[in-house]
């Protein structure tokens, strides 16, 4: 049962896909139960994304059977297909890894729709890369949405990026129209433990197990004392949500499409057509509108 008193007008939903590495952390899950419980939006699809070998050699798989897994416990099972992306980052610029994830890009791009298509890249660009590399006439009928990169335009160091520096180059060199949260964005999205343990844990079994993956996540990561603070976390990939929920207007920045060297440095004077690069995000809306669209879905019956 719909819980909104309100009703979001047809001609301002928007078909979207999520492309989330599910299971490299703990964030993705909250920002996929953020989207689902998000009347704005027309999910068409949920692809799995790989988040590199560095703690496993399954990750994509791995993310699969978390998505699964957030949307069984949120009672919304078959709410939308779910998807495996390629298992690995592409080979070079011009070889694309096609899979169930590309394929899905590929047809919602095409579809004769009027409501536009975004689609959210929670990790890295792989499947977009390889979508563009088989069809590359879809790049003018897709927006993407793509939580990665580091501070602009100094760059270094950003996981998401990391994971397919060469995806992110063939993304950027397509004239797909994207926006880019960079690592200054994301992490704004910070967030007391003590506050998930009120605003979310009490929430039905999504809620618990939103909660508890968290602690649990940390407890692996105690000794990595540059991320792990003891009371906290970022739940980075949310911030994509924002900027369809709140268009972030005021604080985008229009540059050429930049090109990534292999240490993830920016190359800025590239010519391309230019992208939005968000470097601010308003975390009080988004948080609050996580918090009371849980409340209201899952709110106790008693």
């Amino acid at each position: 049962m719909d819980p909104y008193m309100f009703t979001v007008p047809e001609r301002k939903k928007l078909r979207i896909i999520i492309d989330t590495d599910c299971k490299n952390e703990a964030d993705d899950q909250y920002a996929l139960v953020h989207a689902l419980l998000t009347p704005k939006f027309r999910i068409q699809g949920i692809v799995a994304a790989h988040f590199g070998a560095r703690t496993c050699t399954d990750s994509m798989l791995r993310s699969y059977a978390e998505i699964k897994l957030v949307m069984r416990l949120m009672g919304m099972e078959g709410q939308a297909p779910v998807c495996k992306g390629a298992a690995a980052a592409i080979p070079d610029e011009k070889t694309p890894l096609p899979s169930e994830g590309s394929e899905l890009i590929i047809r919602e791009a095409l579809r004769d729709d009027p409501q536009p298509l975004y689609i959210l890249f929670w990790g890295p660009l792989t499947d977009m890369a390889s979508a563009l590399l088989e069809r590359p006439d879809i790049a003018g009928k897709a927006h993407v949405i793509w939580v990665g990169g580091a501070a602009y335009p100094r760059g270094g160091g950003e996981f998401n990026l990391s994971n397919d520096i060469r995806a992110a180059n063939v993304v950027m060199k397509s004239g797909v129209p994207v926006q880019m949260v960079t690592l200054p964005a994301f992490s704004r999205v910070f967030v007391g433990l003590a506050e998930l343990q009120l605003r979310v844990a009490g929430h039905g079994k999504i809620g618990q197990y939103l909660y508890r993956q968290l602690l649990d996540y940390l407890e692996t990561r105690v000794d990595d004392t540059p991320y792990q603070l003891g009371e906290g976390w970022c739940l980075g990939d949310t911030a994509s949500l924002g900027l369809i929920l709140n268009p972030h207007y005021y604080s985008r920045e229009l540059h050429p499409a930049p090109i990534f060297t292999d240490d993830m440095q920016y190359i800025t004077d590239t010519g391309l057509p230019a992208i939005e690069i968000h470097q601010n995000i308003d975390a009080r809306f988004l948080l609050e509108d996580f918090y009371c669209k849980l409340a209201l879905r899952y709110a106790d019956p008693a």
